[in-house]
């Protein structure tokens, strides 16, 4: 008989997760996303996410539950990303996940969204090693990881980004580059008919006396937005793809560079990457080769366990079952800006201001 059958709900931006784990392995996963609707806009727009994560909730709990080819009563908790993220998509997450909990009669489990990026790929590679250096790199974070024991002990922030995340340079370039939103597929798939030494992009906070796990991208964005002004103001037809190749080449080197630099410093046998930008192909082929390099372990998740869902909050919520964690109480809340400390993140729900 096997152990704690986990849901997992993550619903923190545009993508509606379920999904379902017992004892590390994947039962089933589904997402429902709501990227088109917000692709004209350039960018999420956060009622509108909202909405969709209220008409996708039911349907995609359903379809993880048949594809797993179990029932509701069979589920032994419930784990739901309750930080960070935009608060209105947050709150129907939890709010849907509670009413699950409840109709099951079982304990929910409040998770940090990024704790869960980090969790995805054990549903690949199994336990996480102790100690391992985590690179989390999405739209909305770009961190460098010193993780042991992930719901059990502190997790320690090597270094963030101090302004633009990596995602979000990709998204805001490939505007400029007049490419479709999400940038980072788009970036992903125009810098391959380009070529990466055709413009010397700079590579932020990697000069002697910098932070040398800290990440900026704003000056990555401006750059690369004054050199397609040169070539409009010149008349000149902007070469899209070499300058695609150009920015995928400059992320991916600061991001390796520096998530090597700290598996050098710290004595680190493996280094996971995780995240949507995990997914692009640059950064991929460059963290392999360095790692080989090194003789250090490189994990990936696959792509489809990269992008946000509900099968990495799962994973966590088996985590923290099987270690024996206290459940969340009954009026957790959500914190839209949570630090990532520990993985299990309940948050109380704050009392209403009065009235004067």
């Amino acid at each position: 008989m096997g152990g704690p059958v986990v849901l997992g709900i993550e619903s923190s931006c545009d993508e509606t997760g379920a999904g379902i784990v017992q004892d590390g392995r994947l039962l089933a996963h589904v997402v429902a996303t709501s990227m088109d609707e917000h692709a004209r806009f350039g960018g999420v727009v956060p009622e509108i996410a909202a909405r969709a994560h209220l008409h996708s909730f039911n349907p995609v709990v359903r379809e993880a539950l048949d594809r797993a080819g179990l029932r509701i009563g069979q589920i032994d908790a419930v784990a739901v990303t309750t930080g960070p993220g935009l608060s209105g998509a947050l709150q129907v997450g939890l709010a849907g996940a509670k009413s699950v909990a409840y109709a099951a009669g079982v304990p929910l489990y409040g998770v940090h969204h990024l704790a869960g990026h980090v969790a995805a790929d054990t549903l690949e590679h199994g336990p996480l090693p102790d100690p391992c250096v985590v690179l989390i790199v999405s739209g909305g974070h770009t961190s460098l990881l010193l993780v042991r024991d992930l719901v059990r002990e502190p997790i320690l922030h090597l270094g963030d980004t101090l302004d633009d995340a990596a995602g979000e340079c990709f998204d805001k370039v490939a505007r400029i580059l007049g490419l479709p939103y999400p940038g980072g597929p788009a970036i992903d798939r125009a810098a391959r008919g380009g070529d990466p030494k055709a413009v010397a992009f700079p590579r932020p906070l990697t000069r002697p006396g910098d932070d040398p796990y800290a990440f900026s991208f704003s000056g990555l964005k401006t750059a690369a937005a004054r050199w397609v002004e040169r070539h409009v103001q010149r008349g000149e037809e902007v070469p899209v793809a070499d300058g695609a190749a150009a920015l995928q080449e400059a992320v991916a080197d600061v991001l390796t560079r520096k998530a090597l630099a700290a598996c050098r410093a710290y004595e680190v046998k493996t280094l996971i990457v995780v995240g949507g930008v995990a997914a692009n192909s640059r950064v991929r082929a460059l963290a392999e080769k360095r790692c080989a390099s090194a003789g250090i372990e490189l994990r990936v998740p696959p792509m489809t366990l990269c992008t946000d869902n509900g099968a990495m909050i799962a994973a966590v919520g088996d985590l923290l079952v099987r270690a024996g964690t206290e459940p969340a109480p009954l009026d957790v809340s959500i914190d839209p800006s949570a630090p990532l400390e520990y993985a299990s993140l309940n948050p109380l729900a704050r009392p209403a201001a009065r009235v004067a």
